[in-house]
């Protein structure tokens, strides 16, 4: 059976990319921490758009849940063709705010979890005639943002991480995508304790996941390198790259002031 497996999938731009790919008839495995929720949205999807839907819940943030995943696929016979590594979130805030425990589950579930994923179904992946990772990486990916340091960091990884994999996957049968999405109408700003100067900036320029999925699967399915979603966060990205780094990084910290 073959299948896309999105982490994160029970809603956001998770729920989204799965919506997406069902249109496209992929079969999918959603990957979430919520059972209700999963197991709602699973369901409908498999009514909805004519494919098979399953699910596993997983807190990715739990040591040894790559491997567990895995096996899980394993056991079941699930032949997975698209890994869609989209779980992740932010910690707003100064950074000793937060206690160092959170901020290690915080890197644990946006680096660690998808870098052991995409080691342990790679070699799955390279047996398909081809196949497809999609890595969700940030607009904040390209520059460092003060209020939310780490997450920036983490997410420059993410991105880093991705261009070299597919350098080092270009003659195989396996294309990496890093898709890097801006301010979008998600539970993102609740869970990071994004304040309310930051929330009302979002909203200002928020896109709808429907719309990041979208632009996220068609990148994957063409077999793009690298995709920065919305006109605004494609200038962004080019400002971050012209202006001098004080400069951004002071006017990105401001916002989170």
């Amino acid at each position: 059976m073959a299948y896309a497996l999105i982490t994160g999938a029970s809603k956001g731009i998770g729920l989204a990319i799965a919506e997406e790919l069902a249109r496209k008839k992929f079969d999918l495995l959603l990957v979430a921490r919520s059972e209700p929720q999963l197991r709602e949205e699973s369901s409908r999807i498999a009514s909805q758009y004519s494919v098979k839907a399953s699910y596993y819940v997983l807190d990715l943030a739990k040591p040894g849940a790559a491997q567990e995943l895995a096996d899980y696929c394993q056991a079941q016979g699930y032949s997975i063709t698209m890994l869609v590594n989209n779980a992740g979130y932010g910690l707003s805030g100064p950074f000793e705010q937060h206690a160092l425990s959170e901020h290690v589950d915080m890197l644990t579930v946006n680096n660690t979890a998808l870098v052991q994923l995409c080691y342990l179904f790679l070699p799955q992946l390279r047996q398909q005639p081809k196949a497809y990772i999609l890595n969700i990486g940030s607009s904040a990916a390209y520059q460092a943002v003060p209020g939310l340091s780490l997450y920036a960091a983490s997410k420059a990884l993410v991105l880093s991480f991705s261009r070299g994999l597919r350098q080092d996957l270009k003659r195989t049968s396996v294309s990496v995508t890093c898709v890097c999405p801006g301010s979008t109408d998600t539970d993102f700003g609740a869970r990071a304790q994004i304040g309310e100067k930051a929330q009302k900036a979002a909203e200002r320029v928020n896109m709808t996941p429907a719309e990041v999925a979208r632009q996220a699967v068609d990148a994957t399915l063409a077999g793009k390198a690298e995709v920065v979603t919305g006109v605004i966060n494609k200038v962004g990205k080019l400002m971050a790259w012209l202006m001098p780094k004080g400069l951004v990084e002071t006017a990105a910290g401001s916002i989170y002031e």
